[in-house]
């Protein structure tokens, strides 16, 4: 029997039940009062018959069609982020969901038509992602129907899931109060347009405040800080050669990013210094780099698979518009130690 023919009254016929009867096993519905013997003769009739159940004819019924949208700017074709949407392919898996996904690479027209698009095919919710943390405009389509978005936020009334920045901040500077750094810890990466416009980055403000909390309740400030352009390791470079050419020499850094670190690194060692043994350094986000640096990088990770997985939950279980803020881990690497 071909396998488009085969339908649920072949599979009641050769498990010897009601057509109802099947219909409620594969469904996984409560209450049956069927054997478990009857309930394997009905998988294996729909196994060796090679049923498929009709996801449209249910779709009518249940007005659900077991699929989630995923737009994102350049999520999909960034490595780094990649894992936002691999969280959210674990997470709708083991829902039985499936994703359509669209990368709009920015282009407003297209995401337009792509969010247009995925709403005509019924889909149950839309994740909205965004590779940088930032405030988006959320285009009106996905105020009509279940929406969540991913690293960023927008509208109150929509769930967002966020890094936890703050915290992470907290995280990198008590690791090193914990190793004994005190007076002379600078910070290079400052921004003002990152840390004043949400639209552009909500990391960066966020993550100064648990700096600047956590030094504060230790009884110290920051020694010094560097303005970056960008958060690019030749910024970083030239961030710490001006720190080194101050009177005083901090004895740890706090980079704004793992790129900012890899071009202090740099600096430090052309400066005929040693990380950590004159000059500890930590971080953020657990790019790929952080790991290859020689010695690794101390840096808090962004919790990729972690956010997009959060965000499934958020979009099939929960009701609430809070944002879900997600840890940030320390990865401990051999970038600190006490100081000289």
């Amino acid at each position: 029997m071909g396998r488009d023919r085969v339908t649920l009254a072949d599979v009641a016929r050769r498990a010897g039940l009601s057509k109802t009867a099947a219909s409620m096993v594969l469904n996984g519905r409560e209450g049956t009062r069927l054997s478990a013997e009857a309930h394997q003769r009905v998988f294996k009739a729909a196994e060796e018959l090679g049923y498929r159940p009709n996801i449209a004819a249910r779709s009518l019924r249940t007005r659900k069609t077991a699929t989630i949208a995923f737009v994102s700017d350049i999520v999909a074709t960034t490595r780094f982020a990649s894992g936002l949407i691999r969280g959210a392919l674990d997470a709708a898996r083991e829902r039985d969901h499936v994703l359509l996904i669209a990368e709009t690479q920015g282009d407003a027209a297209f995401e337009q038509f792509a969010i247009e698009a995925m709403l005509d095919r019924q889909v149950d919710g839309v994740i909205y992602a965004a590779m940088q943390s930032r405030r988006l405009t959320v285009p009106p389509a996905l105020l009509t129907g279940p929406a969540v978005l991913l690293n960023a936020t927008g509208p109150e009334n929509v769930p967002c899931v966020l890094p936890d920045d703050e915290q992470a901040g907290r995280t990198v500077t008590t690791a090193l109060l914990e190793q004994g750094h005190h007076d002379q810890i600078a910070v290079i990466g400052r921004n003002r347009l990152k840390e004043r416009n949400p639209e552009v980055s909500l990391a960066a403000e966020a993550r100064m405040r648990g700096i600047r909390a956590t030094l504060a309740e230790a009884g110290t400030t920051v020694a010094a800080e560097a303005f970056c352009q960008e958060w690019l390791p030749e910024f970083g470079y030239r961030a710490i050669r001006a720190l080194l050419r101050k009177p005083t020499r901090p004895t740890a850094v706090i980079c704004m990013n793992d790129r900012l670190a890899f071009g202090a690194y740099q600096a430090i060692a052309d400066a005929g210094l040693r990380v950590p043994d004159d000059i500890s350094v930590v971080a953020f986000d657990d790019d790929p780099i952080a790991a290859w640096l020689r010695p690794g990088l101390t840096t808090a990770a962004l919790p990729h698979e972690q956010m997009g997985r959060r965000a499934i939950e958020l979009l099939l279980d929960s009701h609430t518009a809070a944002p879900c803020l997600v840890s940030m881990p320390l990865r401990r690497r051999k970038s600190i130690a006490p100081p000289a």
